[in-house]
């Protein structure tokens, strides 16, 4: 699959989460609409690990030369991701809103918002390794597809993930607006069994 068909598809993915969040119910809580938010985002990141396993297994076999190691190094990548995506879905659907207090929900949501900015700048550095492997791989004859193949797969990956955290992060961001009444009623300590938002 040519990188302009995977872009198309990574932006139609994102905004069916946008579209899902937007979606939300008014009267569910802020906890549901955090939590459906995230297991949107996973997963999103379970289908772009799954077509790039597919892709990859296919194109290991079939391929040679710095095609293979591009295919090659997709299907390693997106089996962690895969994995990541499997244990917070896993975890989502483990927990229990009615156990957890308001402070405690709003603590998961904001580290998880920070999570994927941390992770944006991660994503620039994984793209940076990519470009260095390809420049390296111009100089080796002897690893030079291998290099090429697996640069271009992490700079593909990383792309994709850069564009998959910044849209998470401020998916999140717009969730929490929502909620600056129950951020002030936790800081003053007010919060009681209902929360009561007026206009």
């Amino acid at each position: 699959m040519k990188a302009e068909k995977r872009i198309v598809i990574t932006v139609l993915m994102l905004t069916t989460v946008v579209m899902v969040v937007e979606a939300q119910d008014s009267s569910r809580t802020f906890g549901e609409v955090s939590l459906a938010a995230n297991n949107a985002g996973m997963y999103v990141l379970g289908g772009w690990a799954l077509a790039n396993m597919a892709a990859g297994a296919y194109g290991w076999a079939a391929l040679e030369g710095e095609k293979k190691y591009f295919s090659q190094m997709n299907l390693f990548w997106n089996v962690v991701n895969l994995s990541i995506a499997g244990f917070a879905l896993y975890s989502n659907y483990s927990a229990d809103l009615l156990s957890l207090g308001d402070g405690e929900i709003m603590t998961k949501h904001l580290k998880t918002e920070r999570l994927f900015l941390i992770n944006s700048g991660l994503d620039v550095a994984y793209m940076g390794a990519g470009i260095l492997m390809r420049h390296l791989g111009t100089g080796s004859e002897r690893r030079g597809d291998l290099l090429k193949g697996y640069g271009n797969a992490v700079i593909l990956q990383g792309g994709f993930l850069l564009v998959f955290d910044i849209v998470m992060y401020f998916i999140f961001r717009d969730i929490r607006p929502a909620s600056i009444e129950l951020t002030s009623a936790l800081q003053q300590g007010t919060l009681h069994a209902g929360i009561r938002i007026a206009f």
